[in-house]
């Protein structure tokens, strides 16, 4: 348990979230016109591809405007950090599958959502990757069931049902 006490998020810490919510549900849809087009692997390597060209810029960027600062960033991820290309390469293929199958994208999201969820609350509970383990709770696991629900709703019973 940490002794560190919560806190509130701020109104730009809310916003912020709920805007990547919006970036990411654009970018799986794009990533799932790619893969309608060229296959799952496809999108994936046109994602990582553009994010890679897009990150070299901006590293470029940087670079002429603080050495300093782009060596000290380099030198601070731990090594399972490098992970997430690995995860991130996985799951647009799998979204890119899966939008393209009745689930569509809200049923594909709602389920991505349901499965962050999930796992987030399991890295909370044993302290994964360098996070303060902490107990869970009742809210906690109202919130899986609710947002579970809430995604079987969206696949069975909206705009048209996948079933």
């Amino acid at each position: 348990m940490s002794s560190l006490s919560p806190q509130r998020p701020k109104p730009l810490h809310l916003l912020a979230a709920f805007a990547s919510g919006g970036l990411l549900t654009f970018a799986v849809f794009i990533n799932a016109e790619a893969g309608r087009y060229g296959g799952a692997l496809y999108s994936s390597w046109l994602a990582h591809g553009t994010g890679t060209v897009a990150a070299v810029i901006v590293l470029g960027l940087l670079w002429f405007r603080d050495k300093a600062a782009v060596t000290a960033v380099r030198n601070k991820a731990p090594l399972w950090a490098y992970l997430g290309g690995i995860s991130g390469a996985a799951t647009v293929m799998l979204t890119s599958t899966a939008v393209n199958t009745p689930l569509a994208l809200a049923g594909t999201l709602a389920l991505g959502l349901a499965g962050q969820v999930a796992f987030s609350l399991a890295a909370d509970k044993w302290g994964l990757f360098g996070l303060p383990s902490r107990r869970l709770t009742v809210r906690d696991a109202g919130a899986v069931v609710l947002i579970t629900a809430g995604s079987l709703i969206i696949i069975f019973f909206g705009m048209g049902g996948a079933a």
